[in-house]
């Protein structure tokens, strides 16, 4: 059976971390067979904001986006035909694994 730990802290009154919980369920006798930390897999991504937005100078299709990632702001090429100024999103800094979808960011 497949369930959220999110889930499982709704029903037990506990202050207890992921791995204190899995300790304490397999000393009672309860297999785990699998803990798949999800968090871990979107480390890194952030929430960021377009602050300024133009048309790539060399593509009709792609955007050169200003992106304030909360700590700095970096030059994004994007091909999101909504993307504009203003525009509050999820970043993923070059170098990150986008789950799920076998891809790594690399810089352009």
């Amino acid at each position: 059976m497949k369930f959220p730990f999110q889930w499982l802290k709704e029903h037990l009154d506990t202050t207890a971390s992921l791995e204190d919980v899995v300790e304490r369920l397999t000393m009672i006798g309860l297999e785990i067979d699998k803990v798949h930390d999800r968090a871990k897999d979107l480390k890194g991504f952030v929430v960021g904001r377009v602050v300024e937005a133009s048309r790539h100078p060399d593509a009709d299709k792609l955007s050169v986006c200003q992106v304030d990632n909360g700590s700095e702001t970096v030059e994004v090429v994007c091909g999101a035909p909504n993307a504009r100024t203003g525009l509050i999103g999820v970043f993923a800094p070059s170098g990150s694994y986008i789950p799920g979808t076998g891809i790594t960011l690399k810089p352009t």
